[in-house]
């Protein structure tokens, strides 16, 4: 389906636009927060390992249960809240660092909160598409998701050093605040159909074990999703040690650091430019098991870097390898998830995949920062590179690359 076509699917645009405005206020924040926490707050690893963590604890709790409610409810007005509260709980951050009273307790809990809403937009946003979208053009409107979110990941840190740099950490958090208010007024622009198919059966736990059977009995997405647990939970250890290094060995300024963070998206614009056409002529495993390849072979660059130039160049090589190949395996992965899953089962695949994966992030970040605290920043980048060439082995050795 071509991006014409796409572009004038009923409501498409709208959801696109509001996911390119939320993505890039998001973006802003990674780099925002961060620096808030390690040189406004002065947090040690093991509390930023614990920050980051608390974004991803609510998908690990609540993950399953919000497939099922997304399942059995309308997505849209799932949408729109999570944006407008999310719009409310974001502003609480540089209201109270006006006020001189925000800690790192306060922040770890005001992320957590707003980890729980994110949970909910997520689950009913990978659920929505496919109503707005038919079948034969999801893996070609999730490239198009995925180059704008690409995109909003080269603007948005860039964005935010430079804020940081003039208004302070705090402050720069209040544009991710605007741009869910604006997401949300969009979202409820979006004109769509959404009649609800009631389950068979009103079992909680029945439908959550439905849901966890379909994706961990299902040939290829048993694998698709175990490969990806490990991929989550190594890579938070390498995204969490990451910023420390920054900070801590190579003293980057905040311009510097958000150029940085923004390289990935650079690499991610790329590799979803060509994700479409690759699955295509490559097949969809073969795409999906070079993406969980080009991970580790990127990061393998940074610890070799140094102080300078030369240091700065390999992060950035290595950030952008990175984001290359989240582009090229993203939207193929997730098309074919969404393509070979039932109308009523969408909520709980996606919720299902989302909450283990983000699930092994609240595993995986504080073991990066521990592991930074404890036997220093060079050795838990090794760790978390290791755990990552483990998964692309198995990834490899697994029937996910026989997928057409």
């Amino acid at each position: 389906m071509s991006t014409p076509r796409l572009l004038a699917a009923p409501g498409f645009r709208l959801f696109w636009a509001s996911d390119t405005v939320s993505m890039t206020g998001s973006y802003v924040t990674t780099v925002a927060v961060p620096l808030l926490a390690l040189n406004v707050l002065h947090a040690t690893g093991t509390e930023f390992g614990l920050l980051r963590a608390s974004t991803w604890l609510p998908y690990l709790l609540f993950g399953l249960l919000a497939g099922v409610l997304v399942d059995r409810c309308r997505r849209k007005p799932i949408l729109i809240g999570a944006d407008l509260i999310r719009f409310a709980l974001m502003g609480m951050i540089p209201l109270l660092a006006a006020l001189d009273r925000l800690t790192m307790p306060v922040l770890i809990v005001l992320t957590a909160l707003i980890g729980v809403l994110s949970l909910a937009y997520d689950a009913a946003h990978q659920s929505f598409l496919p109503r707005l979208v038919p079948t034969s053009g999801l893996a070609e409107a999730n490239a198009r998701l995925l180059q704008t979110n690409s995109a909003a990941q080269v603007a948005g840190p860039a964005l935010a050093g430079a804020l940081v740099q003039v208004v302070g950490a705090a402050a720069a958090v209040l544009v991710d605040a605007a741009s869910f208010l604006v997401s949300g007024l969009l979202l409820a622009r979006v004109r769509v159909e959404e009649p609800l198919e009631r389950p068979e059966s009103r079992n909680l736990w029945q439908e959550l074990r439905e849901g966890l059977s379909w994706v961990y009995r299902h040939r290829m997405l048993a694998p698709l999703a175990l490969t990806g647990n490990v991929w989550f939970f190594f890579n938070a250890v390498v995204t969490t040690v990451l910023p420390l290094y920054l900070q801590w060995v190579l003293h980057v300024d905040s311009f510097a650091f958000g150029v940085l963070m923004a390289v990935p998206g650079a690499g991610g614009v790329i590799g979803a430019l060509v994700s479409t056409r690759t699955g295509r002529r490559f097949g969809t495993g073969p795409t999906i098991v070079a993406g969980h390849w080009l991970a580790p072979l990127g990061y393998l660059l940074i610890p070799l870097a140094g102080n300078g130039i030369v240091g700065l160049v390999l992060v950035g090589a290595a950030q952008f390898v990175f984001g290359f190949s989240i582009g090229l395996e993203g939207p193929v992965a997730m098309g074919y998830r969404q393509a070979v899953t039932p109308d009523r089962l969408q909520g709980r695949m996606n919720a299902t995949m989302r909450s283990l994966n983000r699930g092994a992030i609240v595993l995986g970040a504080p073991l990066g920062g521990v592991l930074a605290d404890w036997v220093g920043i060079p050795t838990a980048l090794w760790v978390g590179i290791a755990g990552l060439t483990v998964q692309a082995v198995a990834s490899t050795l697994s029937p996910l690359r026989t997928i057409s």
